[in-house]
């Protein structure tokens, strides 16, 4: 018993981006939107390169989900331990400049104050 699971839905192209690297895929969905989100869930909101439109003609050049999910590879240990460091040192290094930017602001209104201070003075 053949089941065309996909009887209703429209078929849709869009380009993803998948670590680093963007690819066409194919998409089953009942709208555009549709589409678009089952993309954003399953890649993330900011891989989805161009938003998906009907397809029209051969999509033989366009991977399946299937297929790029299957293309990204695992990280292994040692991988997920650099980019965990990797984050860990840009935030350190925002977090830095954050904190010296609060203290330039601060050390600013301090002599704004002992500037008004003196002029009331004299």
């Amino acid at each position: 018993m053949l089941v065309h699971i996909n009887i209703f839905m429209n078929k849709y192209v869009a380009t993803i981006r998948v670590n680093g690297t963007t690819v066409r895929t194919v998409v089953y969905a009942d709208s555009s939107i549709h589409a678009r989100l089952i993309l954003e869930y399953q890649f993330g909101s900011g891989n989805v390169v161009h938003s998906p439109t009907l397809a029209e003609g051969a999509t033989n050049d366009c991977l399946t989900l299937d297929e790029v999910v299957a293309t990204i590879k695992p990280l292994t240990p040692q991988q997920t331990r650099l980019d965990s460091l990797k984050r860990q040192k840009d935030t350190a290094t925002k977090n830095l400049k954050a904190e010296r930017d609060r203290q330039k602001v601060a050390k600013a209104q301090q002599q704004i104050q002992s500037i008004k201070s003196q002029k009331i003075v004299a």
